[in-house]
């Protein structure tokens, strides 16, 4: 092929790039759902769509490898699943996935497919590793230093109950090893919510905050009757037990210093 033909052949290909899909990727193509036979830009489109019906029998959502048939969004011609349109040799995604019949024009995101997953990851493969205790794909920084907890990423947010395995947002691990978007953590923190909604551990350094608690309870001196009053606590953060004096305003965990406590009989 000469040198006229090839850049012809790589002008064909990039024709339209960026310029076509939805809010959520930029694509040469739209998919017939197979479920309804109804045309969308993307699979995530029909899924909103159908969680707006009035009818809860007729919401249903579209698996990524169920999709079949695509229409080039260059020339509107509909055909099997495939990367090059059939008809007008354009690229239907810069980005395309076999497996998960996924396109995509933003290569910046570095898409990848992960086949312990079973589906495309954002990030850079070399970015980000699986782990198959937590099931999923984590930054490489992670690799040594986070919580394994069983399937992490397989529930849903404990904030907006969105399943988190596939969620478009971004997802933090928090260092007990449950995730939840990073949204909703920001928020929690906006209204002085430190701890995991499923596991009660901080979410993240309290130092500063339990050292202003020390300086709150010496300020605080109890009522006569109560100075020689005693409670088993429980800390949420190390897990351990311990008899500690009674304090109207927090009890602290003889172990690690933490106030994440809670009381759980008296002596």
């Amino acid at each position: 092929m000469g040198e006229e033909a090839e850049m012809w052949m790589r002008d064909r290909l990039s024709a339209g790039r960026m310029e076509y899909g939805c809010t959520h990727y930029r694509r040469r193509c739209r998919i017939r759902a197979p479920c309804c036979n109804e045309v969308y830009q993307c699979r995530h489109c029909h899924n909103e769509a159908m969680s707006r019906l009035s009818n809860p029998k007729e919401r249903h959502e579209l698996p990524r490898n169920k999709i079949e048939r695509v229409i080039c969004s260059l020339c509107d011609t509909e055909q099997s699943v495939k990367q090059e349109c059939e008809n007008c040799g354009v690229n239907m995604g810069e980005y395309y996935c076999a497996v998960c019949k996924f396109f995509d024009d933003d290569v910046s995101k570095e898409q990848y497919h992960c086949d312990d997953c079973g589906i495309c990851r954002v990030g850079g493969r070399d970015k980000f590793f699986h782990c198959n205790k937590c099931g999923c794909c984590y930054s490489v920084g992670l690799q040594k230093a986070h919580s394994c907890v069983e399937n992490s990423m397989h529930h849903n947010c404990p904030v907006c109950f969105e399943y988190l395995f596939d969620s478009l947002k971004d997802i933090t691990v928090l260092q007990c090893g449950h995730t939840m978007h990073m949204e909703c953590l920001s928020e929690m923190k906006m209204h002085s919510q430190y701890s995991c909604p499923m596991c009660s551990k901080s979410v993240c350094d309290m130092s500063r905050i339990w050292e202003r608690l020390d300086l709150e309870v010496a300020a605080t001196p109890m009522p006569l009757e109560y100075q020689d009053k005693t409670v088993w606590i429980l800390c949420n953060d190390c897990g351990k037990t311990s008899e500690v004096h009674f304090h109207i305003v927090a009890q602290k965990c003889l172990i690690c210093k933490s106030y994440n406590t809670r009381q759980i009989r008296e002596p």
